[in-house]
């Protein structure tokens, strides 16, 4: 235990994991809140350090240049979302729709929910990557049903035995990567779990295991994804559960379960016989990016629009990685961090408008720009932003995948665009009414805090216009490390 308290990586685990201990204790709502922010703060803090120093490697744990980002985007996410989530949660418990022992129960599931998505970037050992995304799976399914509606519940029953079969069929693909692995490492158990490991001794495994794992892993991890046909789950949990939830899954969860099959991805890569990952990739998103696309135009519900929106982004970003080579796995990278910022602002926004309007329903929101101008222009700006519009840090990755794509493989080029060009027409349509209708409906007064929506908001204007050098090395690391689809 020394060892792991003096190795810094182990810290972005202990903080959340202490907190949701004390968090279960703490029955004040207020002091219960600004415990959940200082401590989310102060993880963020300690995953931020990571970029002047690095520790060590060990057999459990491991900070690389593949999840440094990530672990600091998944953090910062979780920070702003906690500072939202005070004064959101504080509505909920003032308008009767939770009760202080939910809040304390929320609260704590935060924190634990925080913790699992932290363990499976850090985590160097396939099981455990397991076991930290099936914790993260069980924690949201409890907060989704968190209002106890018999929609929520029915949401969170759905997401449970989905999940439940996407995580089987990821253990029975993690479980075959080890038996592959059996007569490179003998009876080292741990060294034949430790990624490290096993990207170093990949061309040593045997082929057809490997084929054989990364099916079963990429519809067990693509489920946690949302990938299509695997997304059912998706629109209920994020319609029904609390809108600060909403933005971790779409934000974050998503891109752990990615990063699981990227993980993967790299061993199979590195083995010359076998399957090339890259085609099933490609298939599962440009699957996800057509069919996410012509549902966008049949929601009435706000939030559910906008986990459609979801499943559309990570199958692109799916798409990206299965494509390969440098720039493609460049834009990739890019549209991970985009879209988590860009979709968290988004879902922020759209919690505190259903506030205001108590309603979801897209036919009674109209005319926000005119009762509700900064959650109007910040949903405009919002929506602006996730389409891809200019000088938005989205259009840049989305400009530089349709390269990729050109360059690499052009007959896909038109699947591609028309996939992009679905979801633009479909959320450009929603929104006239949404932000410049005539308005309807009450014009009670939002109250939780708009710092977490402008500051996602200005990195990702900040990102499509400028991106600070170092962050391009990184993300040209990765890339290279990715290899080719």
């Amino acid at each position: 235990m020394t060892a792991y308290l003096a190795n810094t990586a182990a810290w972005p685990l202990l903080l959340p994991a202490l907190a949701a201990v004390l968090l279960a204790l703490v029955g004040h709502y207020r002091l219960g809140a600004w415990i959940n922010v200082l401590i989310s703060l102060a993880t963020f803090a300690v995953a931020l350090s990571f970029v002047v120093w690095r520790p060590a490697p060990g057999i459990y744990l491991r900070v690389d240049d593949l999840n440094i980002f990530l672990i600091i985007l998944n953090t910062f996410v979780g920070a702003t979302t906690s500072i939202f989530s005070k004064d959101y949660i504080g509505h909920e418990l003032e308008t009767g729709r939770l009760t202080p022992t939910f809040l304390r129960f929320y609260h704590a599931m935060y924190q634990l929910l925080m913790f699992a998505m932290n363990l499976a970037l850090l985590a160097n050992n396939i099981g455990l990557i397991w076991v930290a995304v099936e914790l993260a799976t069980l924690t949201t399914v409890l907060m989704v049903g968190l209002y106890r509606t018999h929609q929520a519940i029915e949401a969170a029953w759905k997401y449970f035995i989905l999940g439940s079969v996407g995580i089987a069929l990821a253990l029975f693909g993690t479980t075959i990567v080890y038996l592959a692995a059996q007569p490179t490492f003998g009876e080292a158990g741990l060294q034949a779990m430790a990624w490290d490991h096993l990207l170093a001794q990949a061309a040593s495994l045997d082929p057809t295991l490997l084929n054989l794992a990364f099916v079963f892993l990429l519809l067990g991890y693509g489920t946690k994804v949302g990938l299509v046909p695997l997304h059912a789950w998706l629109p209920d949990a994020h319609a029904e559960g609390p809108t600060p939830i909403s933005a971790v899954l779409s934000g974050l969860l998503l891109n752990v379960a990615l990063y699981a099959v990227l993980r993967f991805k790299m061993i199979l890569a590195a083995n010359e016989a076998a399957l090339a990952p890259g085609p099933l990739m490609m298939m599962m998103g440009l699957l996800s990016l057509g069919f996410a696309g012509l549902m966008l135009y049949r929601r009435r519900d706000i939030k559910r629009l906008f986990a459609y929106s979801s499943i559309e982004h990570m199958g692109l970003i799916a798409f990206a990685f299965g494509l390969g080579g440098p720039l493609a796995n460049f834009a990739g990278l890019l549209h991970m961090a985009m879209h988590s910022l860009t979709k968290s602002a988004i879902f922020f926004t759209v919690g505190q408008i259903s506030q205001v309007k108590g309603t979801q329903r897209i036919a009674d929101i109209r005319g926000l720009t005119q009762s509700h101008p900064a959650l109007g222009w910040a949903l405009v700006l919002g929506v602006a932003a996730i389409i891809g519009l200019p000088p938005f840090g989205v259009f840049m990755s989305e400009f530089l995948l349709a390269t990729a794509t050109i360059a690499a493989q052009p007959w896909l080029a038109l699947p591609l665009v028309s996939g992009l060009l679905l979801g633009f027409g479909a959320l450009v349509w929603r929104l006239q009414g949404l932000a410049f209708g005539a308005t309807e409906g009450p014009h009670v007064k939002a109250k939780a805090s708009n710092f977490p929506i402008w500051s996602h908001l200005s990195l990702v204007l900040v990102a499509g216009i400028y991106l600070p050098p170092p962050l391009v090395v990184w993300f040209q690391n990765v890339a290279q490390m990715l290899g080719e689809g």
